[in-house]
């Protein structure tokens, strides 16, 4: 029988847990449902992972290693036909890891989402520039309008929307994101200045957008895109995405010249990166 291949792990920037630590620290039960609907060939399987009972989808399939991916689905691993269910489980043993980070990190940006969810009414609380402003849902007024000051908010300043205190969630976020959008436009669009010209390329244009997997993108031809979302966040962070996105005018990479150039930017860029990793561009923030 052939040997079991080495594994390839296909979520995006999966780290291999170091030997020295390969189980994790004391981790909630990770709610793993079953797929209302498997794909055709697909099993449903339970397995046990440092004490926690985990469910996976098992796929086979002509591929020459063991896959393992991890989404908002759950766990998925893709294994060739030869390989056996002992084997599987061995492997699963040796990324338990990894495999519990990203379940757990999953359940939490679900938490996120849900919270999130529930802040879009009278008295809600969003995050603006890393500060906690409150709504306030009033119909005699014609606009939305905020009670402080728009490059320095304060604690608990009041967002005041032209909606009735019993409007429906849904306006309300509407109303919100359209607000929050345009100040995304102008404030980014004030530090995309900022950092241009210190770069030796030019910025060709710039796009607002919202992407559920990016917080932003530059193309070859000097295009960038930023996440509105980012107008959440404090500024060193929203500075750090567009100094990232301004290096890659320069360098198209990321390569230790890339990230000369982010420093050179940047300087003091590492912790507000280090911030962001813990945060999903689908999902409000909790700051």
């Amino acid at each position: 029988m052939p040997q079991l291949p080495l594994f390839h792990n296909s979520a995006p920037h999966a780290e291999a847990p170091a030997k020295s630590a390969r189980r994790p620290a004391k981790l909630s039960t990770v709610n793993t449902p079953r797929p209302a609907n498997l794909p055709c060939g697909a099993q449903w399987r339970h397995c046990e992972v440092s004490g926690i009972n985990i469910g996976y989808v098992l796929m086979r399939s002509r591929r020459k290693s063991v896959g393992l991916s991890v989404s908002e689905n759950g766990l998925r691993i893709t294994a060739p036909p030869w390989v056996s269910l002992a084997q599987i489980d061995k492997a699963i043993d040796s990324k338990a890891n990894w495999i519990l980070k990203k379940l757990t990190e999953w359940e939490t940006r679900k938490s996120q989402l849900a919270i999130g969810q529930s802040q879009w009414c009278q008295g809600g609380r969003i995050p603006y520039l890393g500060i906690q402003i409150t709504l306030n849902l009033n119909p005699q007024e014609r606009q939305s309008t905020f009670g402080g000051d728009l490059k320095a908010p304060v604690s608990n300043a009041v967002l005041t929307l032209p909606l009735t205190p019993e409007a429906d969630s849904d306006r309300v976020q509407d109303h919100t994101h359209a607000w929050l959008q345009q100040q995304a436009t102008w404030y980014f669009e004030e530090r995309l200045g900022h950092f241009v010209l210190s770069s030796p390329k030019p910025l060709k244009r710039w796009r607002l957008a919202g992407p559920a997997k990016r917080w932003g993108s530059c193309t070859s031809d000097g295009t960038i895109m930023l996440n509105w979302r980012l107008i959440h966040f404090p500024k060193p962070i929203i500075d750090y995405v567009i100094a990232h996105e301004v290096a890659h005018l320069k360098e198209m990479n990321h390569s230790r010249a890339f990230w000369q150039e982010v420093e050179r930017l940047m300087p003091d860029f590492a912790a507000a990166r280090q911030q962001l990793k813990n945060h999903d561009p689908g999902s409000l923030p909790l700051l």
